[in-house]
């Protein structure tokens, strides 16, 4: 074996720590009264679009607080957040 291809097998092996190193930080949230976990970071607007596609008619509170939709993109989840989103349904 030449000394060019020992380097090469021992510098090779780094699937494993890339992995770990990239795997995504999650948090546990409760939405609507049931436990979801969520990548740490996730705001308010992407965790509604999760949970509804409705394009009106949607309400959201982080921990009893009405966030309003303007404030959406800029609230951003974390560990042990309550969260609750409401649909208005028309109906009689």
């Amino acid at each position: 074996m030449t000394e060019d291809a020992t380097q090469t097998r021992t510098n090779s092996p780094h699937t494993t720590a890339t992995a770990t190193a990239t795997a995504a930080v999650t948090v546990t949230v409760t939405v609507n009264g049931a436990p979801r976990r969520i990548d740490a970071g996730l705001t308010l607007d992407a965790l509604v679009a999760t949970v509804t596609a409705a394009p009106r008619g949607v309400a959201a509170a982080v921990n009893e607080d009405v966030v309003p939709r303007g404030g959406w993109p800029t609230t951003t989840l974390g560990d042990g957040d309550r969260v609750e989103i409401l649909t208005a349904v028309q109906g009689g």
